[in-house]
């Protein structure tokens, strides 16, 4: 499977320019689209799902324009956008029913059964007879989850997925992707929470105010954050000094002071300890100390 995006723009009636000029490649496994809230993450999976068209460029999906080829493209996608909601009077085991007549099952007997395996994979089978729109908010994004697999599709986008999960429902999402992308499958995972793109993805690209400003894997975007990073010892009336001069990534209360985290090009006026970075920090540093650079 590939998904090949060319150019992509959009521009809202309002003016707004969500995209501009984005082009990515887009291969089997799991991908990650990073970027902060307002960067245009929600219109790119819109428009990959067929859900809004470009003002401006293509996608091919294996070959196929989505623009000639829509619903032979839909019949292969499987969505959870960010507001996934409920019928509210349909229960878990109808909404995920509905979900796989949508998908393309129509042998009633076949159905219930994929949809009784599929509750089982995502921990719902118990409560299949509850009301959707009283489960949990972890429970409704998994559910959000099956409806988006129940059909077996070939590529998966999902939106913002573990946002207002607890830990223990986030960590139970990331490992049901990272399954799930062990297939012959694309998972393309939108988000602003970067723990969610540094222990499933193998490929990611950075989108900020509608471009794409990198594109590769995590580990070298990690590399470019090397050298970069450093720890302070400081003492409170120090705190917003640093803040000021640095983009600070933690403050840890410490037995002389406070232990600060820090990005930049050099340091400069402290002294610091060079820590080994990780996604987060690198991504810190691209946004707010490359980025803002330039």
């Amino acid at each position: 499977m590939e998904i090949s995006i060319q150019n992509l723009k959009k521009v809202y009636k309002n003016g707004h320019q969500a995209l501009n000029d984005v082009s990515l490649n887009i291969q089997n496994g799991m991908f990650g689209l990073l970027g902060p809230n307002g960067a245009g993450k929600t219109t790119l999976m819109r428009i990959l799902v067929c859900l809004m068209e470009p003002s401006q460029g293509k996608v091919f999906v294996n070959g196929m324009e989505l623009h000639k080829h829509r619903k032979e493209v839909r019949r292969m996608i499987g969505y959870l956008p960010q507001d996934f909601t409920m019928f509210s009077k349909l229960k878990t085991w109808e909404m995920l029913d509905y979900a796989a007549a949508l998908a393309g099952l129509r042998e009633h007997a076949a159905r219930i059964n994929a949809v009784d395996e599929m509750l089982t994979k995502v921990g719902l089978f118990d409560v299949r007879e509850r009301l959707a729109n009283k489960l949990s908010g972890g429970m409704k994004r998994r559910l959000g989850i099956a409806q988006a697999l129940i059909g077996n599709p070939k590529i998966i986008v999902v939106d913002e997925p573990t946002v207002g999960l607890d830990p223990e429902e986030r960590l139970r999402f990331r490992n049901l992707l990272a399954d799930l992308s062990r297939q012959e499958v694309i998972i393309v995972l939108s988000t602003h929470i970067v723990g969610d793109i540094s222990s499933t993805c193998h490929d990611m690209a950075l989108l900020n105010e509608g471009n794409i400003i990198f594109k590769a894997s995590p580990e070298e975007l990690i590399d470019k954050a090397k050298g970069h990073v450093w720890e302070i010892t400081a003492m409170q009336h120090e705190l917003e000094q640093i803040k000021e001069q640095y983009p600070v990534i933690t403050t840890i209360p410490a037995e002389n002071g406070f232990e600060v985290k820090v990005v930049g090009h050099e340091l400069k006026g402290y002294s610091g300890v060079p820590v080994t970075p990780n996604l987060e920090d690198a991504y810190v540093y691209f946004m707010e100390v490359i980025e803002a650079k330039e």
